[in-house]
């Protein structure tokens, strides 16, 4: 069983029969969430390895031992919003990605922490029978368990013909967030669209993007805090952008769950001090 993700910087990651096989080079140098976590000062192919044979070793990633759910793992991610907003009635399913699965679509709000909290960018993985039956019994529906296909258009069109009528999306590109768009007149539904895995992503792309997500993550993209105007900003080293009064009212829903003090200013956003940000952006 092969599987490929992109992590720490997007270096990409190989990984068969629970071993790292290949391991790409890092796009960026410093991750300040990955400091703040890991302890992780410089990013490099090494340390992209050891990270992923730490989520395998500990959260059993891309393996039988796949652990389906967990706490937070920031205060403010994509996984921790969705699970907010479905707990919270904003949202009635999520349309995401699991290693061992693919493209799942669930109503469980601890499942989709569970699968998300350590996902990166998840390009490609085989099905682990263990994973889809973890899933199923936790009420997720797996899009493609034959093969652990992962399209999130398909999924979806499949949330759309079992009854969810407002559903995140997460989304690593803007054709996939355009097409969500097209659904969502041909269907009637609503899409949360949350746009993730963005360091690299190019100018054009980005202002596509921005056109039509509610929510992105900064990641360690140059073009997308360039070009940003967010109604809500979460966090300032990568942030999480609210871009419209959906993306804006599930961000603020989370920052209740949120233990920690919070700071409740209007300001002109974004907010990006120089210091807390990934170096270097890309």
């Amino acid at each position: 069983m092969t599987h490929t993700m992109e992590m720490l910087g997007k270096t990409k990651v190989t990984v068969k029969d629970e071993c790292v096989v290949e391991v790409g080079e890092p796009k960026i140098k410093y991750c300040p969430l990955f400091d703040k976590v890991r302890g992780i000062k410089e990013v490099t192919s090494k340390a992209a390895a050891e990270n992923m044979e730490f989520r395998i070793e500990k959260h059993g990633m891309f393996s039988s031992r796949r652990k389906l759910e967990m706490g937070t793992f920031v205060g403010f991610g994509a996984s921790e919003s969705m699970m907010t907003g479905i707990l919270h009635g904003l949202i009635d399913a999520a349309v995401t990605v699991c290693d061992g699965a693919g493209t799942v679509i669930t109503a469980n709000p601890q499942l989709i922490q569970g699968m998300g909290g350590y996902i990166s960018g998840l390009s490609e993985t085989d099905p682990i029978p263990e994973v889809l039956e973890g899933i199923k019994k936790r009420d997720g529906h797996v899009l493609s368990p034959q093969d652990g296909r992962i399209n999130q258009l398909d999924g979806a069109n499949w949330a759309a013909s079992n009854g969810f009528v407002k559903f995140a999306v997460t989304v690593a590109d803007a054709d996939t967030a355009e097409k969500l768009r097209e659904l969502e007149k041909e269907t009637g539904v609503k899409i949360l669209i949350v746009g993730v895995h963005l360091t690299g992503i190019g100018p054009q792309d980005a202002k596509r993007l921005l056109a039509v997500a509610d929510i992105v993550t900064g990641c360690a993209s140059l073009h997308i805090r360039q070009q940003v105007k967010p109604l809500v900003q979460v966090g300032t080293a990568v942030p999480l952008f609210g871009l419209t009064k959906w993306g804006k009212e599930l961000l603020v829903e989370r920052a209740k769950e949120v233990e920690q003090p919070l700071l409740i200013n209007t300001m002109p956003l974004p907010v990006l001090p120089e210091h807390k940000q990934p170096r270097p952006l890309v």
